[in-house]
């Protein structure tokens, strides 16, 4: 009996969110565009989950973001910096995380001239380790469950940061409309 190919199967409709932005050019990229979605909340409830397991709750998703990007390699960080890495175009989002990190007493300012800078405190460097730790557990170990996983994840990274450019060139085209 010969083999069946990709050819020989019937070809299946696309997991999208808006049917109606199909067309025959973009079924691909409406449904990457749905499975962004689904799994953007996705992540965004696991950084939330898992940092109220490491003991600060009540966070948003941005919240435990900025949380770890002031704490990332120790420097002090800026919050032009801060927004520009995370790509945010509305400072006022980060300036409020920075601000309610700062009255749990996680994240400190410290001014150098005109410039303040932003960092995260021995209380907020525990919460991220504990943090790491819990992401190890629940996660990372799930990932070596799967080896063909862990290996495509560098290659879908890579197409995330040129995909985000693509909508960045996008979004500036659409603005000049």
């Amino acid at each position: 009996m010969p083999r069946k190919t990709s050819a020989d199967r019937p070809t299946s409709k696309p997991i999208v969110s808006s049917a109606h932005l199909v067309s025959p050019d973009s079924a691909q990229m409406s449904e990457f565009e749905f499975g962004l979605i689904v799994a953007g909340n996705a992540f965004h409830r696991w950084v939330t989950h898992c940092m109220s397991a490491a003991g600060l709750k009540d966070l948003t998703p941005l919240d435990v973001l900025v949380l770890h990007h002031v704490t990332h390699r120790a420097r002090d960080k800026r919050l032009a910096d801060i927004c520009f890495i995370m790509n945010i175009e509305d400072t006022h989002l980060v300036n409020y995380a920075l601000k309610k990190l700062q009255g749990l007493g996680v994240v400190a300012s410290h001014k150098h001239g005109k410039e303040v800078t932003y960092a995260a405190t021995e209380d907020g460097r525990q919460y991220v380790e504990r943090y790491r730790e819990i992401r190890e557990s629940c996660l990372i170990g799930a990932l070596k469950a799967d080896d063909s996983l862990n290996r495509d994840i560098g290659e879908l990274a890579r197409l995330l940061r040129v995909l985000s450019g693509m909508y960045d060139q996008a979004a500036r085209a659409a603005a000049s409309l």
